[in-house]
């Protein structure tokens, strides 16, 4: 039953997660930092790089939520067990966005032209991702 309601909560979650401050980044320290999350990263993406913003929303957005759906559908008897291998693919290519959003943060930062400091939404997202891993854990021990 815990399972269950985690991994719905998940779905309020993420939504949450994808319009959330991941970081706050600016130029030099003398300027204000502007706010960057999911959705506005990605609209920023889809003027500059189609086909990177393609990548980007598969991992941030479609194979965490798609995951979590599929977990639901698994507590509910809706869905056979023979496909949580291919839900644990979905949740390690949503962890790969976070691994990815926290390299570019250590890669600005060591460049010292820019100011990057972490937001709420960037442990909120990075919370779900893993809360969802673990969920996906118990559920296959189950």
């Amino acid at each position: 039953m815990v399972l269950r309601l985690t991994n719905l909560a998940l779905l309020i979650l993420y939504p949450i997660a994808w319009f959330a401050p991941l970081l706050r980044a600016g130029m030099l320290p003398l300027f204000g930092l502007s706010e960057i999350s999911v959705m506005s990263g990605l609209q920023s993406l889809w003027d500059t790089d189609v086909a990177l913003a393609l990548l980007v929303t598969f991992l941030a957005v479609f194979a965490p939520y798609l995951k979590t759906i599929g977990l639901a559908l698994i507590h509910f008897g809706q869905l056979r067990r023979r496909v949580l291998p291919a839900l644990d693919i979905l949740g390690k290519l949503a962890m790969a966005d976070v691994f990815l959003i926290a390299l570019y943060i250590v890669v600005v930062k060591g460049i010292g032209l820019a100011t990057i400091q972490t937001a709420w939404g960037l442990y909120l997202f990075t919370a779900c991702v893993m809360a969802s891993m673990a969920i996906s854990h118990l559920t296959a021990k189950r």
